[in-house]
């Protein structure tokens, strides 16, 4: 298991989200690297197909555009994006050799279903995706606020300990919450890069 290295003052961290339009195709992911301290170093940016399976690979590509060796996790908004294009901790995990911790802030009772209904001639790879994700587990955080995340490369002791220092009101940690706003912002405008 690797550390989080949570003794360490500046320790960065890529946080990704998302934006889309259910009437594209494609959705926009935006990714900040933040400090632990708040201090904002870096963004990137990436597209995702809706629907599509393409998720993981795009993170990566984000990762690699950075050129960065001082990133010592990657946060997630939720592994279930874009209309269903999952994303393979696992794999974020054994390819960049970094903790990847996913956030989503309402229990779930899955999407199988879902599934069903919209990809009814090929649900069955999307759902074998779906069960190789770990259990989300529950964490409350200092501001009271309960949220559940999956995670692969650190100890959920140190997650809950990284997420109660960089949330500094509500459940949206600060990194996720600037990224949010930033995707949001660059769909509105209709920007492309």
């Amino acid at each position: 298991m690797t550390s989080l290295h949570l003794e360490k003052k500046g320790i960065r961290g890529l946080a990704i989200a998302e934006s889309f339009n259910p009437d594209f195709t494609t959705s926009i992911l935006s990714g900040i690297v933040m400090r632990r301290d708040f201090i904002i170093d870096g963004f990137v940016f990436g597209h995702t197909s809706l629907k599509g399976d393409d998720a993981t690979d795009v993170i990566l590509k984000m990762y690699d555009d950075l050129r960065r060796s001082d990133i010592n996790y990657i946060l997630i908004s939720g592994l279930i994006i874009s209309m269903y294009n999952i994303i393979d901790i696992e794999k974020l995990f054994h390819s960049l050799k970094i903790p990847i911790i996913s956030i989503t802030y309402n229990d779930s009772l899955g999407i199988e279903n879902a599934l069903k209904h919209h990809f009814p001639d090929s649900f069955e790879s999307k759902i074998n995706i779906c069960q190789k994700l770990a259990k989300r587990k529950k964490i409350t955080l200092r501001t009271s606020h309960d949220v559940f995340v999956r995670k692969e490369g650190c100890a959920l002791s140190d997650v809950k300990h990284l997420l109660d220092e960089i949330t500094l009101q509500g459940a949206i940690p600060e990194p996720i919450r600037v990224s949010q706003l930033l995707a949001r912002k660059i769909l509105e405008k209709g920007s492309s890069f």
